[in-house]
């Protein structure tokens, strides 16, 4: 099928869901190890238009964003499927897909970068809540999200297993209370039992290395503001 390489970064929640996706599909392939702070011409010419990680290389053919390497990986590799076969549940998983990556993550980056400890804190980390009980009842009654076996949505939500734990440790937050989400809390632990999936997680402290680091950056961009 071609020689796979994927261009990320140790830490990155978006690279590792791509390569838990390879692993689940038996795809042997090279990674490419980015340094962020001072990007690869090859970042730059396969991913010109946002110049992020990750990136796939199918035969040096670039497909970028994850939600759409995922779906890429599960229709170019037969075998395991990672979205559901029916129209209307694919669509569903996208959605909530979308809904994880453009409301949870962010929401969740934001509570932990506040520096206020106040009132305006606990109101971000109270909305942060309020989008995983949407969640929370996506999950309930069942093992996984895809079911019996983790698919598409299950490696989508994959950073709450560590990265979040990384998040609350970094911005001095709770946001995953096991008492308020107790079905998405048993998820998590079913999640990390999986073999593939443990093998590709970072060290926790890597993590918040990387979370914190980022962090500093924006501060210090912040701070140097005219």
């Amino acid at each position: 099928m071609g020689e796979v390489k994927l261009i990320g970064s140790s830490g990155s929640l978006f690279c590792t869901r791509v390569e838990w996706a390879l692993k689940l599909k038996g795809v042997d392939y090279e990674y490419l190890q980015e340094d962020l702070l001072n990007k690869s011409e090859l970042l730059i010419k396969s991913n010109p238009v946002h110049k992020k990680i990750p990136v796939l290389l199918h035969d040096d053919k670039p497909v970028v964003e994850s939600l759409v390497i995922l779906e890429y990986i599960d229709e170019t590799w037969k075998g395991y499927s990672l979205l559901p076969q029916d129209p209307h549940e694919r669509a569903t998983a996208r959605f909530w897909a979308k809904f994880v990556d453009d409301k949870c993550v962010i929401g969740s980056w934001q509570a932990m970068a506040m520096q206020d400890e106040g009132e305006a804190k606990a109101k971000a980390i109270e909305s942060v809540q309020e989008l995983y009980a949407f969640i929370e009842k996506q999950i309930e009654g069942k093992k996984f999200f895809s079911g019996d076996q983790i698919g598409y949505l299950d490696l989508v939500m994959g950073w709450k297993t560590l990265w979040l734990s990384a998040m609350e440790e970094v911005g001095n937050v709770k946001l995953l209370d096991p008492e308020k989400f107790p079905s998405l809390h048993q998820w998590a632990e079913n999640f990390k039992e999986i073999p593939i999936i443990h093998e590709c997680m970072p060290q926790k402290e890597t993590l918040v290395n990387y979370f914190q680091g980022g962090l500093n950056y924006l501060r210090s961009l912040a701070a140097n503001k005219p």
